[in-house]
């Protein structure tokens, strides 16, 4: 199981209002700040900020990103509305996918430093 992650950014203060924003529709608040890090999540940090003044912005094809799982559509919604607000960039617009195993609804930006990140919402099980 995955305890945290963390993600490279040149400015903290505008990553952390960055995230502030598009992590509130997540459930997400801004639960640590020291001078070189934020720490966001519900109960718990689980996704950090890491200042990298001399960061390059991450290329667009290193096939890395961060999902994040949510309960709603909307949420996903809220979350890619949100980014693009902010000055993100949308790497893959709002809407039904399929995973290997299953299908789910996501979406897919990149942060002003280039990371990309991933907002997914699975469908309810069916009755069985």
């Amino acid at each position: 199981m995955i305890d945290h992650v963390s993600i490279p950014v040149r400015d903290l203060a505008a990553g952390g209002a960055f995230y502030e924003r598009v992590l509130q529709p997540l459930g997400y608040v801004k639960l640590v700040e020291r001078p070189a890090t934020i720490g966001f999540g519900k109960a718990y940090p689980e996704l950090w900020l890491n200042l990298r003044p001399d960061l390059v912005p991450a290329p667009a094809d290193t096939g890395a990103h961060l999902a994040l799982r949510v309960r709603s559509e909307a949420a996903v919604d809220a979350f890619h509305r949100e980014a693009l607000a902010m000055g993100g960039v949308s790497a893959g617009e709002p809407g039904p996918r399929q995973a290997a195993m299953t299908r789910y609804y996501g979406a897919f930006i990149r942060d002003p430093d280039g990371n990309k990140i991933e907002v997914v919402a699975f469908p309810p099980a069916a009755p069985t």
